[in-house]
């Protein structure tokens, strides 16, 4: 019914279709509008022109550190600070979305989810290319994203999965000094016209609930090792 309204305004209209048309585009039902709700993105709409520190969450804005000029370097370190000065690690960790610190390397939640369980996995050096990561590093990069695929599998049940990196502005990535792997689940027909036709994805689950699934996910599978 709605296509048809869509299409008796777009095309010429016949002889003796005029009324016709007419009353397809004025039927209450075809001019209702759908609402749907993302109140996790109003923090985002409210401060991307505002921040001066980018990677730091709001309620570690009491950090006195400097900005980095990098996302993840302000956000592991406004992270730290918030636990040494007496949050615990768990609130503090789900704060930020780290979902899981290795040695080397850590996963974290994507502010800006393309889908449901959209993370990240990345070295806490400063680098932005592969071949400066040392052996070890670039190790344990690959082993969390194992453990993330294995995670997103058991979460989300998904048809298949997005994974990786995106080197440098012309490459499109989005912080191009500090890389970072993405992974993501993704399911048969998860881009619909939503996607397509207004450029806006529709996330059934907050971030906070996408830290709790995948935090206990990848903590089991790391005892399960």
């Amino acid at each position: 019914m709605r296509i048809n309204a869509l299409l008796a305004v777009q095309m010429p209209l016949r002889a003796g279709a005029v009324s016709q048309s007419r009353a397809l585009i004025l039927e209450p039902e075809v001019c209702a509008m759908d609402r749907m709700w993302s109140p996790w993105r109003y923090s985002y709409v409210t401060t991307a022109d505002t921040a001066r520190r980018p990677g730091v969450p709001a309620a570690f804005s009491r950090w006195p550190g400097q900005d980095s000029g990098c996302v993840f370097c302000n956000l592991l370190a406004s992270t730290d600070w918030a636990i040494a000065d007496g949050m615990t690690a768990e609130e503090a960790e789900a704060t930020a979305g780290l979902v899981l610190r290795g040695q080397h390397c850590f996963i974290c939640l994507n502010a800006y989810p393309y889908t449901n369980g959209h993370v990240m996995v990345m070295p806490y050096a400063h680098l932005d290319r592969i071949a400066k990561m040392p052996r070890e590093v670039a190790h344990e990069l690959m082993d969390l994203a194992q453990l993330t695929e294995r995670a997103l599998e058991r979460v989300y049940k998904p048809h298949g999965f997005n994974f990786g990196l995106n080197l440098g502005k012309a490459a499109g990535a989005g912080v191009a000094g500090h890389l970072h792997l993405h992974g993501m689940p993704r399911w048969e027909g998860d881009t619909n016209f939503m996607t397509t036709v207004a450029e806006t994805r529709v996330l059934p689950e907050g971030p906070e609930q996408t830290w709790c699934h995948l935090r206990e996910a990848l903590a089991q599978l790391k005892e399960s090792k």
